[in-house]
């Protein structure tokens, strides 16, 4: 399953930014548009670097899949980030 929603939390001693939910689907227009060129560019890179061009779209999608369900905490200075793929 891809990813839909991004949530994107900041708190900081002085301000507590609340939760955006930032929605990731719609990043699949543009994606859908640049296709060929994507897909041009990467059978270079394979070419380039003698790599199984399904090996690398097969390893693309399986990272891609694999988003939903990451939670990434980041702490510095009294500043948290939150970032949460759904």
């Amino acid at each position: 399953m891809t990813p839909t929603f991004a949530v994107v939390g900041i708190e900081t001693p002085q301000f507590r930014c609340p939760p955006l939910w930032l929605p990731v689907f719609l990043l699949w227009i543009p994606v859908l548009l640049l296709a060929p060129l994507i897909f041009v560019v990467l059978l270079a890179v394979c070419i380039a670097g003698r790599i199984s061009f399904w090996r690398a779209i097969t390893a693309f999608w399986a990272i891609l899949c694999s988003l939903p369900g990451t939670d990434v905490r980041v702490s510095a200075e009294n500043t948290r980030i939150l970032v949460r793929i759904i």
